[in-house]
């Protein structure tokens, strides 16, 4: 029996066992007795009866076994021009001082803190400071607008709000605090201090009572130790936006979540203490959670913050450059950044400067890998596109590679198998299981292995009908696809990514796959909107790569030929735009709800989450 096949039969039928050993990874302060169990909600909980603490598995254990030297954290911000490198030993005092500072302020095991900082060390230690307490942290994404600022402080109802002056992106300065103190005007719930991080580029003014300054609290504050906490107990709330339009705050425990990061390291990710491993994302997001803070720190290795963007600071070599500089081992970013690298450098020609000898493996997550983009990546770089699927309420990876047990080639479209711990199964609207190469819901059985969702913030009968009570016994992911007959895990999208033309259900995944295909298009979107005769008709908006035009309209022809040449008559695409740019949420989600609904004459809301509001208006236009 493969490795692979042995770990994911063994976590299915043996699931204690499994963790159980998995959990034994770990220096708890009391290993837990009891693995599995369920709570007064009925959920499954993992290590209910353990008792650890996130922060001195991040920092202090490597310090106390003596890899107090070894980098943890290194800062690159070209925006700023600054570069900073933090070991073991000085990113676990600056931590511990600034846990010092929020004891200091009131903060105890179980409060909450909200942080709404840009992408500097500080917002990593303000995460793990409140990690040191036993305190909840609830990072929001520096920048986010004060109504929707003001709805997750109402929800997590903080003592302390910790933000910086500014955030700094390419030829713009972003102040803070006149966005925090409009967001505590407009909420009903009123935080007791707000400690602000001055940055050069545009200081803030602190005249409010509760105001403080970040370096003078935390230069009078002493180091803090650790507070053990219990397995089950939140380490975080993360919000992720609701259909209803009220975001949903998805909680995260400290024990299940520490032993699926460590884990998933070795499994997924196939790195070892010491090796350098680069998130290019923001703390803002659950793969900065994960993936830039915490579950390299747990397993010893070198994390990076960038302040910066794939493109334009300064160049679309900066991924190459950051890889080169501090010899990282693994990249991890979103396809939407590769596809603006594409998009201005389509020939890679800047990766010539940079070797990148470190480099073994880049990672893919956050939205659908299209083909064109992973053969792209792969063939200018000389190095493995490994697609792996997870949501924010999971935490980490559902399916992915496990090049950790085993190494399996790689199909593009496909997530490849699910990670040993989730069970995932495609269903029909009844619940049935449905066949081999069907596609149909993707539910993955509980319990859910470690690291997951237990419930939404102060509304647990929200994670009941949002997660559960579609099909008992599972977790319902959203998403839809199918299971080929390898064993392979397709996401074709979300359910309501799935159209239906004249009777026939088309997904716009495999569509845009196509279009993507063609050797002028960056990227793309096909979405279904409404048609009188036939139900929904499909929709391309093509955004082109640098220096390709289209001069009457051939290129629109072209891709139009393709669609049916490659999928058939059947997809009824008659219509492609080319746009100049395709609106989407700062973590690079294509926001194809909001493009359907204005396609259909629809009334919409501006999403809290979208990275540049005037995208709207120019797709409003190209559609007139």
């Amino acid at each position: 029996m493969s490795a692979y096949l042995k770990a994911y039969q063994l976590a299915q039928t043996q699931p204690q066992d499994f963790w159980r050993e998995q959990a034994l990874k770990l220096p708890w302060y009391r290993f837990p007795q009891t693995i599995l169990s369920n709570d007064e909600n009925g959920i499954e909980r993992w290590f209910a009866d353990g008792e650890l603490n996130t922060c001195h598995l991040a920092l202090d254990q490597h310090v106390e076994a003596g890899r107090g030297d070894q980098t943890a954290l290194i800062y690159d911000s070209p925006v700023t021009g600054t570069k900073v490198q933090y070991s073991y030993q000085v990113l676990r005092d600056q931590v511990a001082k600034t846990a010092g500072m929020l004891a200091d302020l009131g903060v105890s095991k179980g409060d909450r803190v909200v942080i709404y900082m840009p992408m500097i060390p500080e917002a990593a230690m303000a995460m793990l400071a409140c990690a040191r307490l036993g305190a909840i942290h609830s990072v929001v994404f520096g920048g986010f607008a004060p109504n929707e600022l003001a709805v997750r402080i109402e929800d997590a109802e903080p003592t302390v709000i910790l933000t910086a002056s500014c955030g700094i992106e390419v030829n713009k300065v972003i102040p803070y605090k006149p966005l925090v103190d409009k967001a505590i005007m407009d909420s009903r719930w009123k935080p007791e201090h707000v400690v602000v991080f001055q940055r050069n580029a545009c200081r803030a003014d602190l005249s409010e009572a509760r105001d403080g300054d970040w370096q003078a609290l935390k230069n009078k504050a002493d180091m803090h130790p650790c507070v053990p906490v219990k397995a089950t107990d939140p380490l975080y709330i993360l919000y992720t936006s609701g259909t209803t339009g009220k975001p949903k705050g998805v909680v995260r425990d400290n024990g299940g979540h520490a032993v699926a990061m460590k884990y998933s390291m070795e499994t997924i990710y196939d790195v070892e203490p010491g090796d350098v491993f680069w998130a290019a994302s923001d703390v803002g997001w659950v793969v900065g959670h994960s993936y830039i803070v915490y579950a390299p720190l747990i397993h010893g290795c070198t994390t990076i913050m960038f302040e910066g963007k794939p493109v334009k600071t300064p160049d679309p070599g900066a991924f190459w450059r950051v890889c080169n500089d501090y010899s990282v081992n693994v990249l991890f970013s979103a396809p939407t950044a590769f596809r603006a690298i594409k998009k201005e450098d389509p020939n890679g020609a800047l990766l010539v400067d940079y070797p990148m000898t470190s480099l073994k493996a880049i990672y893919m997550a956050g939205e659908r890998l299209d083909p064109p983009t992973l053969e792209w990546v792969q063939e200018k770089t000389g190095r493995p596109v490994i697609d792996h699927w997870w949501q924010t309420e999971t935490g980490w990876a559902i399916a992915s590679n496990p090049v950790g047990l085993e190494s399996f080639a790689i199909k593009p479209g496909s997530a490849t198998m699910p990670v040993p711990g989730y069970g995932v199964v495609v269903l029909d609207e009844l619940g049935d299981e449905k066949s081999t190469n069907q596609q149909g819901f993707i539910a993955i059985k509980r319990p859910l292995p470690p690291g997951c969702l237990p419930t939404v913030w102060r509304n647990h009968d929200r994670f009941q009908s949002g997660y559960l009570s579609q099909f008992p016994g599972y977790y319902v992911s959203g998403d839809g696809g199918y299971i080929d007959e390898e064993g392979y895990l397709f996401v074709m999208g979300r359910i309501d990514d799935v159209i239906n033309v004249a009777g026939h259900r088309l997904s716009t995944g495999e569509m845009e796959e196509v279009v993507g295909g063609h050797e002028a298009v960056a990227e793309c979107a096909v979405i279904g909107i409404h048609d009188e005769l036939k139900g929904q008709l499909p929709l391309g908006l093509v955004v082109l790569k640098d220096g390709y035009y289209s001069a009457d309209g051939v290129i629109e022809k072209e891709l139009l030929q393709k669609v049916r040449h490659e999928i058939g008559a059947v997809a009824c695409f008659n219509r492609a735009l080319v746009v100049e740019r395709l609106p989407k949420t700062r973590s690079g989600k294509i926001l194809r709800r909001v493009i359907r609904q204005i396609a259909d004459g629809e009334q919409y809301v501006v999403p809290s989450t979208i990275d540049d509001p005037s995208s709207l208006g120019e797709i409003e236009k190209a559609l007139n």
